[in-house]
């Protein structure tokens, strides 16, 4: 907020980069900053005054990318970590260390029981606190699972200035994150089955959920069979009819949205739903979340596309 707000600002409208004044002055001197927010001279009083709509020229909520930059709005990038910094502070206590207030993680796992689970999950703290690959697996599943989601993320809601045109880049980052996010998520499978080798005691675990998922076993495994040659025909059934129809010079027989179309219709609600969110949920932002939901024009930065919308079909089916 009080040094790459400003200076980005200076930046976007042309100034020359020696112009611009030194960080520890936009730090040091409040006038100078009020120059370019004029909230900043009003100071903490909106805040405790609960007026925090003052705030919004530097704690913007716009949603879609700078044109400048093809970026995200910087302000709105602020906005966003002292949010989550806030949300933080809560959650942090909610929950129990070695203190007697907040929730304890073993009451809260034992808490969960369904109609059709036993014991829920009855002895899985005692699971994570007594196997170095049960809290592997975990982990590495969760951060493979959040890597992967970073991947899309940062093609759809590009942080940085002029990455969005850096295609390179992009498909580089885009890469990386997917490779690492994959190569997790099979460390995370290969150290859950260690935990069963080694660690799992059936013992003592009696009818909780894990229990009754091994006791379910030959079913799940044998209705997986035939979902997965169902999906695997289906899927590999339509290219096989893509390519012979292709081969005979029939094109308006195969699938495509030029001929028998398949369109996603799910999907596309999911994504005309993000991208009227603005509207609805959100009416302080102008645009949705990304442009890729759809419902805006292509953002250009120097002649080249920096974002579009990114239209669902028959491919995506």
């Amino acid at each position: 907020i009080h040094v790459s707000l400003p200076i980005n600002q200076f930046l976007d409208a042309g100034v020359d980069p020696k112009e611009i004044p030194l960080p520890h002055e936009f730090i040091l001197n409040r006038d100078l900053l009020a120059q370019l927010y004029p909230s900043f001279a009003e100071g903490a009083t909106p805040f405790f005054t609960l007026n925090w709509s003052k705030y919004a020229e530097f704690l913007s909520f716009r949603g879609g990318l700078d044109p400048i930059t093809g970026g995200l709005w910087l302000s709105d990038i602020a906005h966003h970590h002292l949010a989550i910094a806030i949300l933080f502070l809560i959650a942090g206590h909610m929950y129990r260390t070695n203190w007697g207030i907040g929730h304890g993680l073993k009451d809260i796992l034992e808490a969960h029981k369904g109609p059709f689970t036993g014991q829920g999950h009855k002895g899985l703290y005692e699971i994570l606190t007594t196997s170095w690959h049960a809290q592997l697996s975990l982990n590495l599943a969760m951060l493979g699972s959040t890597t992967i989601v970073v991947a899309h993320h940062m093609y759809s809601m590009p942080p940085y200035p002029y990455l969005a045109t850096d295609y390179g880049t992009q498909l580089s980052l885009f890469t990386h994150h997917m490779w690492i996010g994959g190569f997790l998520i099979v460390g995370a499978a290969a150290h859950a089955a260690i935990f069963m080798v080694r660690d799992y005691d059936p013992t003592t675990r009696y009818n909780d959920l894990l229990d009754r998922v091994l006791r379910h076993r030959d079913a799940i495994i044998s209705h997986l069979n035939w979902v997965c040659i169902f999906l695997g025909f289906h899927s590999f059934g339509l290219y096989i009819h893509n390519d012979t129809m292709s081969a005979l010079g029939r094109r308006q027989d195969m699938f495509s949205d030029t001929a028998i179309q398949l369109q996603p219709i799910f999907a596309q609600w999911v994504q005309n739903l993000h991208a009227g969110a603005p509207g609805v949920t959100a009416p302080g932002a102008t645009t949705s979340t990304s442009l890729t939901w759809g419902g805006g024009e292509l953002v250009a930065v120097g002649g080249k596309v920096a974002l579009l919308p990114i239209p669902l079909g028959t491919a995506d089916f």
